[in-house]
C-alpha cells in the first residue's frame, strides 16, 4: 500500500474510484437519457392516448345507451299519457297505467343487464317503477337525492351523476351511476323526476381491463373534480393515494408529466363532452418503447466500464477488505448475542477507529442491557411496594372506628374477630419475603379483607370464594385479588339499592390459572368499561387506578399474554376475569411451604383464641351476627 498517494484509505478509494464512477455515470447517463427521453414521451403519449380513445368511445357509448333508455321511456305512449294527465286520472284508471309503465320498464330491464332500475317520482308523491314489488326506503328522503335536486334544476336537460351508493330503496345499496331528467308536459309544467341507474360494475368491469403497464390505470372525474371511477377509490377518499385532480380539470384533452423522480407519471386526458375527463396514468419506467436498443447499449458501454472498474477494485479490495471483514465478522458475533467481543484495532486510521468505536460501542450496549434489567427489577420491585402501600389511611380509620364502636358495645368476639382479621391482613400485607407467594397466601389474605369489609357493612355486602383446592399451592404474584375486590365494593355494591354478593371463583385451565370476581352491583357503561384498563384513563372517576395497577404487573411479570379482563352491563353486575400462568412448586419448596403454612396456621390459631375456624372460613355466622349491630358501615371509603 506504500505506493497508494494519500495516508488516508478514505481519500485513496475516493482517487481510485472517482475517474471510473464519474466516466461510467457520464457515459451511461447521456445515452440513456437520449434514448429513455423520446422513447418515454413518444410510446406514453401514443400509446396511452389510443387507449384512453378507446375507452372514451366506451364511455361515450355507456352513456348514449342511457340516453336512449330515457328517450326510450319518455316516449312510450303509457308514459306520455301518464305525464300529461296523472293527477287528473281516475284512480282506478292511473293504477292500470303505472302498472303498464312498470311493466314496459321491466321488459327493459330484461333486454338490458346493464341497467339496475328504472323509475319515476312525480312531484304530487307517486312512484313507478321497474319493479312491482318495489319499497322505497323510510328513511331515505326521495327529494334530497343529489340527482332529484340537480334533474329539478336542469329543467329538462340530462343530467349524470358520479358514481354513488343508491340507497332509496329498502334494504338495497348498490353502486350506480344515475340518468336523470325531469318530467314535464307540454305547457312545460314539471310533473316528476325520471331516473335511471345503470351498474357500476358494468364500467369497472370496463375500465380494469385497460392494460397501461403493470401499475398504469384509467379512472373517471366529473367537472366539478368528483371521481366517477377509480381502479383505487378507497385509497384516494382515505388519502393514502392522491391524484392530480385539479391539474386534470386545468387541462383540455391533452396529456402532461409530473416530476416525481422514478414514480413520475404522464396523464392522457380527453374530454367526454357531458362533463366527464377520461384520465389514463401511465408510469414513465413501464413505457420505454425502444428498450432492446437501451439494453444493448447499456450491456456494451456497461462492460468496457466494469472491465476498468475490476481492473482497479481487485488491487484495492486485496488490501482494504481484510481488517473490514474480520471487522464483519465480529460483529456477525454481536448479532448472535456474544457481547464478549474485542476487535483489535488495525494500523490503519479509519479502520483502526471504527475497531476502537465498535469495541466502546459493545461495551456500552453491554452496560446498557445490565442497567435495562436493574432497572426493571426495580421498576417490578417499586410497583409492588407501592401497591402494598395502597392500603387507604381512610379504609384503616373506618376498621379501627368499627372495633372501638364494638367494644363499647361489648361486642368482644366481633372486637377480636375484626382485629385478627385486620392483622393477619397488614401481616401479608408488609411481608417482602418473596414476590410470588402461594395461591393460598392469596386466598387467606382476601378471605380476612372480606371479613373486614363484611362486618363494616353489615348486611350491604355478601360474598363467596370458591377455588380449586388443587391450585391452592401454584404460585401468584402478591396482592392480585385485593384492588378487584375494592372496586367491586366501592363501585359496584356501594351505589346499588339493598345487598349484594361478590363471587370469587378460581380454577386451572390448562396451563393457565383463572381467577374470576363477579359483582351483582350497577355495572358499567361501554365507556367506562373501555377505558378502565387503559393506562390514560386511570383518573377518571378515580376509578381503576389499582386494577390498572394489577393489570401491568401480570403483563410485566408473566408477559402480555395475561392479565385482566372486564365484562359488566349496567344495573346487572360486573365479572373480572384474570388470567396467570400456572406455576408449580418444586417438591422440596411444596413441602416447606406445607410446614410453613401448618406453623403460620397455628401461630394465627394462639394470636385468635376461640375464633381461629370462623375467621378462616366464609365469616357467615360472626358476619351474621355483625350484621345485627349498628356499626361503622360508611364514611370515609377509599377512591380507587
Amino acid at each position: 500500500m506504500k505506493w497508494l498517494p494519500f495516508k488516508s484509505i478514505q481519500t485513496n478509494m475516493a482517487a481510485a474510484f472517482a475517474s471510473l464512477i464519474l466516466l461510467t455515470v457520464l457515459l451511461l447517463s447521456f445515452i440513456a437519457y437520449r434514448l429513455s427521453t423520446s422513447a418515454v414521451r413518444m410510446t406514453a403519449e401514443d400509446y396511452t392516448a389510443e387507449l384512453v380513445r378507446q375507452v372514451n368511445a366506451n364511455i361515450r357509448t355507456y352513456v348514449d345507451n342511457m340516453h336512449t333508455i330515457s328517450s326510450l321511456a319518455l316516449n312510450n305512449r303509457d308514459v306520455r299519457s301518464y305525464i300529461a294527465g296523472a293527477d287528473s286520472m281516475p284512480k282506478e284508471k292511473r293504477k292500470e297505467t303505472e302498472e303498464q309503465i312498470s311493466e314496459f320498464f321491466h321488459s327493459i330491464l330484461i333486454s338490458r343487464k346493464d341497467i339496475a332500475s328504472i323509475n319515476i317520482f312525480g312531484y304530487d308523491g307517486s312512484f313507478v317503477s321497474d319493479r312491482r314489488d318495489a319499497v322505497l326506503n323510510p328513511y331515505v328522503s326521495i327529494a334530497g337525492q343529489s340527482w332529484y335536486k340537480l334533474a329539478k334544476a336542469a329543467d329538462g336537460d340530462v343530467v349524470i351523476s358520479s358514481s354513488h351508493v343508491q340507497p332509496i330503496f329498502k334494504d338495497e345499496y348498490r353502486w350506480v351511476v344515475s340518468l336523470s331528467r325531469e318530467l314535464q308536459r307540454e305547457d312545460g309544467t314539471g310533473v316528476g323526476i325520471l331516473l335511471v341507474d345503470l351498474n357500476f360494475n358494468v364500467m369497472n368491469d370496463m375500465l380494469t381491463q385497460i392494460d397501461l403497464g403493470q401499475r398504469g390505470y384509467v379512472f373517471i372525474v366529473s367537472h366539478d373534480g368528483n371521481l366517477v371511477y377509480h381502479p383505487q377509490q378507497q385509497l384516494v377518499y382515505s388519502g393514502l393515494k392522491s391524484e392530480r385532480i385539479d391539474d386534470v380539470l386545468r387541462q383540455g384533452s391533452g396529456s402532461f408529466m409530473t416530476d416525481e423522480g422514478k414514480q413520475s407519471r404522464i396523464y392522457t386526458i380527453q374530454d367526454t363532452g357531458f362533463g366527464w375527463k377520461i384520465v389514463g396514468v401511465s408510469y414513465v419506467s413501464e413505457l420505454v418503447g425502444n428498450k432492446r436498443q437501451m439494453d444493448l447499449s447499456l450491456v456494451l458501454w456497461g462492460s468496457f466500464c466494469l472491465l476498468v472498474a475490476i481492473a482497479l477494485s481487485v488491487l484495492l479490495s486485496r488490501k482494504l477488505s481484510r481488517p473490514i471483514k474480520r471487522l464483519q465478522e465480529r460483529m456477525r458475533e454481536v448479532e448472535r448475542g456474544n457481547l464478549d467481543i474485542y476487535v483489535p484495532p488495525d494500523s490503519q486510521r479509519e479502520i483502526g477507529l471504527l475497531a476502537r468505536t465498535f469495541n466502546m460501542m459493545v461495551a456500552q450496549i453491554k452496560e446498557l442491557m445490565s442497567q435495562v434489567v436493574r432497572e426493571q427489577e426495580f421498576k417490578r420491585q417499586s410497583e409492588l411496594n407501592a401497591l402494598q402501600a395502597q392500603i387507604n389511611p381512610h379504609f384503616l380509620y373506618n376498621t379501627l372506628d368499627s372495633i372501638i364502636w364494638m367494644a363499647e358495645a361489648k361486642k368482644s368476639e366481633e372486637v377480636v374477630l375484626m382485629t385478627s382479621a385486620l392483622a393477619r391482613l397488614f401481616r401479608s400485607s408488609i411481608s417482602k419475603d418473596q414476590e410470588l407467594v402461594p395461591i393460598r397466601t392469596e386466598i387467606e389474605h382476601i378471605t380476612n379483607y372480606l371479613t373486614i369489609q363484611k362486618m363494616r357493612y353489615k348486611h350491604k355486602i355478601d360474598y363467596r370464594i370458591e377455588v380449586d383446592p388443587a391450585i391452592l399451592d401454584c404460585r401468584t404474584i402478591k396482592v392480585l385479588l385485593q384492588p378487584l375486590v375494592e372496586n367491586a365494593i366501592y363501585h359496584g355494591l356501594k351505589n346499588k339499592y339493598g345487598s349484594g354478593l361478590i363471587h370469587i371463583t378460581g380454577e386451572r385451565i390448562g396451563d393457565r390459572i383463572v381467577f374470576r370476581v363477579a359483582d351483582d352491583g350497577v355495572g358499567m357503561d361501554e365507556e367506562t368499561l373501555g377505558r378502565i384498563l387503559r393506562p390514560d384513563g386511570r383518573k377518571a372517576e378515580g376509578r381503576g387506578i389499582g386494577v390498572a395497577n394489577v393489570h401491568a404487573r401480570i403483563q410485566l411479570h408473566f408477559g402480555r399474554d395475561f392479565g385482566l379482563s372486564y365484562e359488566s352491563e349496567p344495573e346487572v353486575g360486573t365479572t373480572v376475569t384474570v388470567t396467570i400462568p400456572a406455576i408449580e412448586p418444586d417438591a422440596g419448596e411444596h413441602a416447606a411451604n406445607s410446614g410453613q403454612q401448618s406453623e403460620t396456621e397455628r401461630r394465627e390459631d394462639g394470636d385468635r383464641p376461640g375464633s381461629g375456624k370462623r375467621a378462616a372460613d366464609s365469616g357467615q355466622q360472626s358476619e351474621a351476627e355483625a350484621a345485627d349491630s349498628d356499626g361503622a358501615s360508611g364514611g370515609k371509603e377509599e377512591s380507587r
